[in-house]
């Protein structure tokens, strides 16, 4: 079995796209007494669909939302953490907008959910799963919740990065710059 982070089904066809490589989160409903953390440092991403979520983008209200075939959930991206940062203010939640499509009002509202203000936030290398694969919808994978286990790749599946080295590792320094974030390959060893 194989870990798999729930995004919406728009936000991973951004990230496999190379148009955003980065994750905001507060957490879910069920995330436990320790709330939210990005717990594992790799993972694939299992696309989740509700009708408004182009609407709660900036992207143009035509695009159309990746649907699979009924009944099945379709995997096409893994990612790993480069690296996850808390962020504690607003305005530098609202100052990265550059870096990934939701609109204003899902990171205010992100933001403050919950008692504590803030977002958790992962810059992920995302690789695209060739070929994808999918499984049986069920149950076990719905519900509030960011973490869960499905079935492994196929033996035969490969992972191909989405953004080549260089064009990678200078968004990376952008956004940490952007975030005043230490800078530096020893900052991108891993998860912090």
């Amino acid at each position: 079995m194989s870990i798999a982070f729930k995004e919406w089904a728009i936000i991973c066809e951004a990230l496999g796209a190379g148009t955003q490589s980065i994750i905001l989160r507060k957490g879910g409903i069920h995330e436990g007494r320790e709330g939210f953390s990005f717990k594992h440092g790799e993972f694939f991403l299992l696309p989740t669909l509700f009708h408004e979520q182009v609407a709660r983008t900036r992207l143009p209200a035509e695009t159309a939302i990746p649907v699979g075939k009924p009944g099945e959930i379709e995997v096409r991206w893994f990612a790993h953490v480069a690296w996850t940062a808390t962020i504690t203010e607003l305005e530098k939640a609202l100052e990265i907008g550059a870096y990934h499509v939701w609109n204003e009002e899902v990171v205010r509202e992100r933001f403050h959910y919950d008692e504590a203000p803030g977002l958790h936030l992962a810059y992920l290398r995302i690789y695209r799963c060739e070929p994808g694969w999918s499984f049986a919808e069920e149950a076990k994978y719905g519900g509030c919740r960011s973490w869960v286990t499905i079935p492994d790749a196929p033996a035969r599946t490969r992972l191909a990065p989405v953004l080549p080295d260089k064009e990678n590792r200078t968004r990376s320094e952008a956004l940490r710059i952007a975030l005043g974030i230490e800078t530096g390959l020893e900052a991108e060893s891993g998860a912090t």
